[in-house]
């Protein structure tokens, strides 16, 4: 099969929003995915987790009458269940052969995602993770301290776990969906620290990862300004 997702041929990519309480964001950051992957075949997949239900619900129902409602999805869970969980949720109703997971609250950038496809199309990569801490990646928004917190996590894990990447902590990726399946299927961990867990995980199985620089944005201003 051709790991291309692209809309000329029978893989098809699903994009899993992972929102919590960012209604405010969800039409904009759509708006950027459907300007970036303009040639590719994809469906977005919105896991809602508690907040606000209803109001989110009439933003997705106007996107789908602006993009389509076989592309638009809003797949909702009843109460807050955690990031694991609402993985395995939108994976139940991923239909495509590859999954982009990323978050909802404008701190990834939807102009990356032609980077990650290019990559694993270049590779053949399982994961392409996108990373903070190689040449061409970064964080806006943080201070000295917290950029150093997040800094001294990844070293510890890379010295201790050797998981085969740079940035454990991050949370935008492409995932080959099955490759995905069988990660989650044998981590333990609960909250943040899954996203750190999935990584070795893929390294431990012997999966192909690769890494895509991102710059991630911890303020809507700055995101505005670069789109």
């Amino acid at each position: 099969m051709n790991p291309t997702p692209n809309r000329n041929d029978h893989t098809k990519l699903t994009k899993q929003l992972t929102t919590y309480n960012e209604r405010l964001n969800i039409a904009l950051l759509v708006y950027l995915v459907f300007k970036h992957l303009r040639d590719v075949d994809f469906e977005d997949n919105h896991r809602r987790r508690w907040v606000a239900l209803m109001v989110l619900s009439r933003v997705i129902q106007q996107l789908q009458q602006l993009y389509g409602q076989d592309r638009i999805l809003l797949r909702a869970r009843p109460k807050k269940l955690g990031l694991g969980t609402a993985y395995i949720h939108g994976l139940k109703h991923a239909s495509g052969n590859f999954v982009i997971i990323m978050d909802a609250d404008l701190s990834h950038h939807p102009k990356y995602l032609p980077s990650f496809i290019k990559k694993q199309l270049e590779t053949g990569a399982s994961i392409v993770t996108g990373t903070r801490y190689v040449n061409g990646g970064g964080v806006h928004g943080w201070n000295l301290m917290r950029k150093l917190t997040s800094r001294g996590a990844n070293v510890l894990a890379q010295t201790l776990l050797w998981p085969g990447a740079s940035d454990l902590t991050g949370s935008f990726r492409l995932y080959r969906k099955s490759v995905l399946e069988d990660i989650i299927s044998s981590c333990v961990s609960k909250g943040y620290v899954f996203q750190m867990e999935m990584i070795v995980q893929a390294s431990r199985k012997g999966y192909h990862i690769e890494e895509v620089p991102i710059t991630f944005v911890d303020s809507l201003a700055y995101l505005l300004v670069t789109t």
